[in-house]
This record gives structure tokens, sequence and C-alpha cells, in this order.
């Protein structure tokens, strides 16, 4: 009996010292392309907003969130984190697959899709994300990004404040106006 009680504290202590090879584990890309840093923002559009599915309110560790199912502006500031390779091609919120590749992010209320401008105030630099997962669910946090969000932000050291604001549908029309204008500036 001592020798079974043994083995088996011997095998949940083996379990526990082992961790996982890295495709589990979260963290950058095994191969980091190239040009990675070169990522183009998201591209705002104008997508429609549905109540239910993502948009539904749920509940994560004991917390109840009411994701918001129209279209107004939302500010916060706070901490931002990223998540990469371990979640790589799993399904996101909105059914999409997590791509750390993407302009994407994470947030726990802002209507899936929408598109969100963070900025990091400690260097200044500002990227446009597309939201379309739930998350992070870590106190004094407001963002999730993907591994390239959080690359062009300045912020793959850990968790970092950030300004967050989603951009509304007449802030996107304008955006796509003023692009069409210079587009047409370019193109007599």
């Amino acid at each position: 009996m001592r020798g079974a009680a043994a083995l088996g504290v011997m095998a949940l202590l083996a379990g526990c010292a082992s961790t996982p090879p890295p495709e589990e584990r979260d963290g950058p890309p095994l191969k980091v392309p190239a040009d990675i840093h070169r990522t183009p923002d998201a591209r705002p559009r104008i997508e429609p907003l549905r109540v239910g599915g993502p948009n539904k309110p749920y509940e994560v560790l004991g917390r109840r969130y009411v994701p918001m199912t129209d279209d107004r502006p939302l500010v916060e500031s706070g901490g931002a984190s990223w998540y990469g390779r371990k979640f790589h091609g799993r399904p996101t919120s909105s059914g999409e697959p997590y791509d750390m590749f993407a302009m994407t992010a994470a947030h726990k209320t802002m209507p899936i899709p929408s598109y969100a401008r963070v900025r990091n105030p400690a260097n200044g630099r500002e990227i446009i994300v597309r939201i379309n997962d739930r998350g992070p669910f870590a106190d004094g946090r407001v963002i999730d990004l993907s591994y390239v969000a959080a690359l062009r932000l300045g912020v793959l050291n850990g968790v970092a404040p950030v300004q967050v604001r989603r951009l509304t549908f007449d802030e996107i029309r304008a955006m796509q106006s003023s692009a069409e204008r210079a587009r047409e500036l370019l193109d007599p």
C-alpha cells in the first residue's frame, strides 16, 4: 500500500514539474516574420452590430458582463496585455480564428465587431485594432492585444498602461471620406 501511495505521489509531482511543449504555452511566435513591424492597422469599416451571439451578457470568474449593442463611443484607460501562440488558430468570441499576426484585440464589453484606437502614452504610438474577442479578465486590464498589435504599440514586455477609444460609425465614415479624398488627390 505504501509503495502504491509513493508511486502516486511521484506521478503527481512529475506531472506538476513537466511543462507543456512550446506550442501549448502562450508567448511570442516560434518564428517571427521578418516584416511583422510593417503590419498595417486594421481598416475600420461599418459592420452591423447585433444583439445576441458574442454580444449577449456573459459571466466569467464570477463577474457578469453586459456588452454594448449600439454604436456609441467608449473611452477607457488601463492595462493592455497580449496573447500569442497558445491561442493562435483557436476560435475567438466572434467565431473567427485568432490570428496573432492580425491587428485584432479582445475587450470585455465593446460590441463585436468594433474598431478601436489604442494609444501607448509612454511612447506616443497609436494603432487601430478590430475587436473580435472577449477579455481580458484580469483586474486593471482593459484590452488584450494580438501579438503584432502589442509589438507595434511597444507593449510586449508585460502589462502596460494604454488609452482605448472605440471608433463610432460616424468616425469610420469620416475616416473613409478622408481616405477617398486623399486617393483622389493622388490619382487626378
